[in-house]
């Protein structure tokens, strides 16, 4: 014969109950007001935000058949966005392409192309002649000080126009 005693709530199910109904409501409560801290920074919905400065563009040296340019992308947005590539009208015959300077286990540099590149949301990307840079052919008849015009393009943020400084070499264009 079973038991037919009406069910009763005892001390034991109802610390069961209330235990398994606090994790839920514990780890939506943390999301909750992680996302409300996320928005009152202003970060919430926030596309990338980029701006292209200090370009520089190197004298060729030698009879090489290319040279380098480098600039400061900073992206003071929420989200991040991908370089993809840069163009120019200016660079005579040749594209221009994404170059990263790598050392290898042998302890030698070598340049890889690369296809884009990242700019982090609240940060920035700087070229350098040790790190990233764009390679493009070589115009004759470029001095110091001249102005070259280049379209930085970007996976969100669309086309940006930059003009960038040609330098010699280890000099500062400021």
């Amino acid at each position: 014969m079973t038991d037919q005693r009406p069910w009763r709530p005892t001390r034991r199910r109802l610390t069961d109950a209330l235990l398994a109904a606090l994790a839920p409501v514990a780890v939506c409560g943390l999301a909750l007001g992680g996302l409300s801290t996320w928005t009152a920074y202003g970060n919430a919905g926030s596309p990338a935000r980029i701006k292209v400065t200090d370009g520089k563009v190197f004298v060729p040296s030698g009879a090489t058949p290319v040279t380098a340019a480098f600039f400061t992308i900073t992206n003071s947005g929420g989200a991040a966005d991908r370089l993809l590539k840069v163009t120019t009208t200016e660079a005579g015959a040749g594209a221009l392409t994404l170059s990263r300077h790598v050392m290898t286990s042998s302890n030698t540099a070598t340049d890889a192309t690369v296809a884009s590149v990242a700019v982090p949301a609240g940060g920035s990307l700087d070229m350098s002649p040790d790190s990233l840079d764009v390679i493009l052919p070589v115009k004759k008849g470029r001095q110091p000080g001249d102005l070259v015009s280049f379209t930085l393009h970007f996976e969100h943020s669309g086309a940006v126009k930059t003009l960038a400084v040609v330098v010699s070499p280890g000099q500062d264009s400021t």
